[in-house]
């Protein structure tokens, strides 16, 4: 039995320049993943999300499905199960080196009619920050809404919202993002391209799920918040040239971190302090020129730090590192955003990765809370008004609370249960195929 420590799973074992070079080879260790049983923070990953060796050539082909017993069920009256039934699914994606990549993720099948017109709609959600361990994949947590070891602590959030979703009668497919879950490679956190990408095939591979009963003209609507938000917003921008046979109608991106370079300020010293570290240990992995940089700019007490937390959920990492300083990681004393302004290259990958340089396609709606700081509200309302300079059909909606604690999450993550109800009707709405108006007019009256 292999532990999948941080050295094991992502080529520290010599260093974080050593990650930068091998990391990649992810696909070709697969065939040694799926004979030896891969053991995260003292939980077992079952053998399912072990990609093979080979990949389908497709975006969005299915590689296998199972039945995804889910953690939280009623029976109906008519028999089955309520919210709907769920199948686990591991499909072929493009990460943002252009290479195949495997994913896994879950399509729920409702039991709730669809009482609109048109054919059963689809929802693909992204969810929030759930961490880098295999054990923290979303399609986990819906089996298993606790996960409460010694080792880690990963509770499913995301699946309040997917449930209220089902509940309108659309089948809801979600993405477990790149490398979480998979077991051959590291997840890619907030990566632009990779969150995006793996949400718009998720949607694909949902038509060939056994028993879906969506079809060809089913509209289709994206929902994210946090990370989600972020992995949706991107979702929006690059199906036209990506997946335009995606039927989207209607994009829900809550909080999304659009703007890298603030958010990394904003996680720096906060309770959720964590995604700092996953986003370095990603973009190592995706942007192996960083591996120099990081491998000279971090200390001993930082390259401990990110090889524990490439395996953490989000409850781990809260319990052992919130509101540490970055300062304490590097060698100069300085916060990793100082180090990355002074770094071009750096800099640079970040910049790539910003969202709201293309226009979105059809409706989106940007739901941002004014008292957040760990996602910061003016990078968020941000990316709205660049979309609406490019003509794009926005509902901006700012979230208004009173703060509730600098730092602390709660201003994060409120305007996640305030606002859902919200824009669960609002992306219902947009999948009946009734209209929406931009609100882009109001801006420079809006928080």
């Amino acid at each position: 039995m292999r532990t999948a420590g941080p050295l094991m799973r992502s080529a520290l074992a010599v260093s974080l320049a050593a990650l930068a070079s091998t990391s990649l080879a992810g696909t070709a260790r697969a065939a040694t993943l799926e004979s030896e049983p891969v053991v995260s923070r003292g939980v077992t990953i079952p053998a399912f999300y072990s990609p093979p060796t080979a990949l389908p050539s497709a975006n969005g082909a299915l590689i296998r499905t199972e039945p995804l017993p889910l953690g939280l069920s009623l029976p109906g009256l008519d028999g089955r199960a309520l919210p709907g039934t769920a199948t686990r699914l591991m499909y072929k994606s493009t990460d943002s080196n252009g290479r195949p990549v495997a994913v896994t993720g879950s399509y729920i099948e409702p039991s709730a009619a669809w009482k609109h017109n048109g054919p059963r709609p689809l929802v693909a959600l992204a969810s929030g920050t759930m961490g880098q361990g295999d054990q923290c994949a979303p399609s986990f947590a819906l089996q298993h809404p606790a996960t409460l070891t010694g080792d880690t602590l990963s509770v499913g959030y995301e699946n309040l919202a997917i449930y209220r979703l089902l509940s309108t009668g659309a089948a809801v497919v979600v993405t477990d993002y790149v490398g979480l879950g998979s077991t051959d490679r590291l997840h890619t956190y907030v990566n632009r391209l990779d969150g995006g990408r793996a949400l718009l095939d998720a949607a694909r591979a949902a038509h060939a799920v056994p028993g879906s009963s969506i079809t060809t003209d089913s509209r289709v609507g994206l929902y994210g918040y946090s990370e989600g938000g972020g992995a949706s917003a991107s979702a929006a921008e690059l199906q036209s040239s990506y997946a335009p046979d995606v039927k989207l109608v209607g994009t829900y991106a809550g909080a999304p971190p659009a703007d890298l370079t603030s958010v990394m300020k904003g996680i720096d010293g906060s309770a959720l302090v964590g995604a700092l570290g996953w986003s370095i240990n990603g973009f190592i992995q995706a942007e192996p020129s960083l591996g120099d940089i990081v491998e000279n700019t971090v200390n001993a007490a930082g390259r401990a730090a990110l090889q524990d937390l490439s395996t953490m959920c989000v409850g781990d990492a809260i319990l052992g590192y919130a509101f540490t300083s970055s300062k304490k990681w590097t060698v100069s004393g300085k916060s990793i955003a100082e180090v990355i302004a002074a770094e071009p290259q750096a800099q640079a990958v970040l910049d790539k990765q910003r969202i709201g340089k293309l226009k979105p396609v059809g409706p989106v709606r940007v739901a941002t809370g004014v008292q957040d700081d760990i996602v910061p509200h003016t990078q968020a309302r941000r990316l709205a008004v660049d979309w609406c300079r490019k003509g794009a059909d926005v509902s901006y909606v700012p979230v208004n609370l009173s703060n509730l604690g600098d730092k602390t999450l709660l201003n994060h993550l409120t305007p996640l249960l305030t606002d859902q109800g919200d824009a669960v009707s609002w992306l219902a709405d947009r999948l009946a195929g009734e209209r929406t108006t931009s609100n882009c007019w109001t801006m420079p009256f809006q928080p």
